[in-house]
């Protein structure tokens, strides 16, 4: 509910698909009927690629830029969804949202370290990932069957196009872990009114 509240509060989401469990189709249905009056609800695939896939499916024909977000990036501020609309908009095939690496990396090779990785060039993904429709269906179509794309603009990297970079924002990190759970809900209740 947080995810999709934050894309219909950019005022550039006209269509949510949102790609659930085969199982809770129904409720997801019932939870954003309050917040996207039309919202779509389809089961998601066993990987997901299928997953997008299937949700790439279930939009209209007339859909011209194709957002692809994870619910886990719950509190991303509306303003990221702006960002990358516009950016696919001023004609860049694919968009994601980015935040320099702080942390310095290493390759590892067992337990020993081999190298120290250059962080300047690194970037941390988020989403909204963002993609004019035609060439992320293309994308899809293309793409070998079984095989699990971890993103979206990595498919696009693979078949030649260039993915352009957009701010992202500290907000839009991955509720995966407990954590995660205690930060996203110390950022909710200072929003609270």
């Amino acid at each position: 509910m947080h995810a999709v509240r934050r894309a219909a509060a950019s005022d550039v989401v006209d269509v949510v698909v949102v790609v659930a469990p085969a199982a809770a189709c129904d409720e997801v249905r019932l939870l954003l009927k309050p917040l996207v009056e039309d919202v779509i609800v389809v089961p998601g695939g066993s990987e997901r690629q299928d997953s997008v896939r299937l949700g790439l499916e279930a939009l209209p024909d007339d859909v011209d830029v194709v957002l692809v977000h994870d619910a886990a990036r719950c509190l991303t501020p509306p303003g990221v969804f702006v960002a990358v609309v516009d950016a696919v908009r001023a004609g860049a095939p694919a968009v994601i949202p980015v935040l320099p690496v702080s942390d310095t990396v290493k390759r590892v090779s067992g337990r020993a370290v081999v190298e120290t990785v250059d962080r300047s060039e690194l970037v941390a993904v988020q989403t909204p990932q963002g993609f004019a429709a035609q060439t992320l269906r293309a994308a899809h179509a293309a793409a070998a069957p079984g095989a699990a794309a971890t993103d979206d603009a990595g498919m696009l990297e693979a078949l030649g196009h260039p993915v352009l970079v957009v701010a992202g924002h500290e907000h839009a990190f991955k509720v995966t872990r407990p954590v995660d759970l205690v930060l996203a809900r110390a950022l909710l209740a200072e929003e609270a009114p």
